[in-house]
């Protein structure tokens, strides 16, 4: 991962440092366009977007979990922009995102790989300070659509056999909530930036007795790399 960063650092500077003199030939810069211009604008546009998830837990209750490590898994969607000015702008998206983490889980005796798959819509704003590349920061809402512990497929809620009692000893939260941060740099319809999201909704919930409450005290935490294709702009 430390290579991976050193790598996404590398690429960034390098064209902070092209488009910050005359830019890549054939690519526009944000001073072309006069502010408050619309369909026009090159802080406007939808496209589609993927990438890398880095995904791990963070919270209070993290220091009871053994041997966690990141999850490597992907996230790929749309994006749409709106633009303010030539240097703001707003930029909505929806994204199928895999996050977990792996971990040995307290009063447990082995490691599992808990999954969890999301639907996100982080809402972000844009900066540009320089011409192509740009700052984004945000509030994100996701809506847990499947979980998977080890080879275990569970339910979001907590499942019940015949008589009413509890299959499990805890259940997830559907909803998760959050702020999303990053960098961005752009050259003609391509983008190519890095991104942190911190989940502020606790992932598990209702431990039953028996169960430490520290299970409970785990947040959703994910570094983000990716690249996407400007479909209109």
């Amino acid at each position: 991962m430390k290579k991976l960063l050193l790598l996404l650092s590398c690429a960034l500077t390098s064209v902070s440092v092209a488009v910050a003199q005359d830019g890549p030939i054939g690519v526009r810069k944000s001073t072309d366009y006069a502010s408050g211009s619309s369909s026009d604008s090159r802080n406007g546009g939808f496209g589609i977007k993927g990438g890398v998830n880095f995904a791990d837990i963070r919270g209070d209750g993290k220091k009871d979990y053994g041997d966690t490590k990141n999850y490597t898994a992907f996230h790929a969607g749309f994006y749409s922009q709106f633009s303010f000015s030539d240097k703001f702008s707003l930029q909505p998206e929806i994204l199928y995102s895999r996050q977990g983490f792996k971990g040995t889980l307290p009063n447990a005796s082995s490691s599992t790989t808990t999954r969890l798959d999301y639907l996100q819509v982080p809402v972000l704003l844009v900066y540009n300070f320089l011409d192509n590349v740009s700052v984004h920061v945000g509030p994100q809402v996701s809506l847990l659509t499947k979980v998977k512990e080890g080879d275990l497929d569970r339910k979001i809620a907590n499942e019940q056999d015949s008589n009413g009692t509890d299959l499990y000893n805890y259940s997830y939260n559907s909803l998760d909530y959050g702020l999303a941060a990053g960098i961005e740099a752009r050259v003609g319809p391509a983008r190519v930036g890095g991104r942190y999201t911190a989940g502020f909704n606790e992932i598990i919930k209702d431990p039953k007795a028996g169960i430490s409450q520290s299970i409970t005290d785990i947040k959703n935490g994910a570094f983000q790399v990716y690249v996407g294709i400007g479909i209109t702009n």
